[in-house]
């Protein structure tokens, strides 16, 4: 189905539709979410502090996955994928580049939250402008190497978006798969419990802790957590033989991050709930500036 428009194999009409349409939610929640939050960024100077700039990571890089899901969902709706091989390559190098950047950049903020609770020293600027610089560099170079020969980026089962080929389980692919995995999922999601956890300690007892410790490391694991149950399988097993239908539901599942995480970190914080809402309504903004 790459380029036909014939329906892919193990899905019927209503399915590819619905898997369409699905994508085409998810894409539009988790856009509108995170531009607001980029926006407000950009309108409300309150907002313009280091430990802000990581939070604006997080919403560029689920922006962008965003867009990864859009194209998706244009091309499930379209029942073909028009933009050829190298539009998949494309495709998926750019899917994993967002990818890997929203979840080093949720590691990234639960280590700025530590250092703000636990250390009472502010987050300096060239420290925040250090770790977006290097989890963006980081994501760049590993969603480079399937483009260089370790890994592979190929079509997912419906054929309508691209992803990290995982149909031949052989050594090239186990090998960057372990590598990766342990630097970009593990590895974070230890630096995100460990740190939510070192905070809790400290402060979970004096009422001072002002954010959600457990929601980011269970959306890094339940989100996240098909996907790498998905390439895991694939490096013992034929992981073709799993239905189409249910080797679709990783991606589904992961295109739902940019919402949940514009969830917990915009709307969550007080600060940047108020910056969303003065960009809503900036008459009523401009009113209390005036008073």
């Amino acid at each position: 189905m790459a380029e036909s428009g014939s329906l892919p194999a193990g899905f019927g009409e209503l399915e590819v539709l619905a898997v369409g349409t699905v994508l085409l939610v998810e894409a539009l929640a988790g856009l509108s979410l995170n531009s607001l939050t980029i926006l407000s960024f950009c309108k409300t100077p309150e907002l313009r502090t280091p430990s802000h700039l990581l939070v604006l990571s997080l919403a560029v890089a689920d922006s962008g996955l965003s867009l990864n899901a859009l194209v998706a969902a244009t091309s499930s709706l379209l029942r073909r994928w028009p933009y050829g091989s190298e539009g998949c390559q494309a495709h998926g190098f750019q899917g994993f580049v967002t990818a890997l950047a929203s979840i080093c950049s949720s590691a990234a903020i639960a280590w700025g939250r530590y250092h703000h609770y636990c250390t009472r020293s502010r987050l300096a600027w060239n420290t925040a402008v250090f770790l977006v610089f290097f989890v963006w560099l980081s994501s760049t170079f590993w969603a480079a190497l399937p483009l260089l020969g370790w890994g592979h980026y190929d079509y997912e089962p419906l054929g309508t978006c691209c992803t990290l080929d995982y149909s031949k389980g052989d050594r090239n692919f186990t090998s960057f798969l372990l590598t990766m995995a342990f630097f970009n999922l593990l590895l974070p999601l230890l630096i995100t419990l460990t740190s939510y956890r070192l905070m809790e300690q400290k402060l979970g007892k004096t009422g001072q802790l002002q954010v959600n410790t457990t929601l980011p490391a269970r959306t890094l694991l339940l989100c996240w957590g098909p996907y790498a149950l998905l390439y895991l399988y694939a490096t013992v097993a034929d992981a073709t033989s799993i239905s189409p239908k249910l080797r679709m539901v990783p991606a589904l599942v992961a295109k739902t991050v940019p919402t949940i995480n514009a969830v917990n970190y915009a709307l969550g914080s007080e600060m940047l709930h108020r910056g969303i809402w003065q960009c809503l309504s900036p008459q009523k903004s401009e009113r209390d500036r005036a008073q």
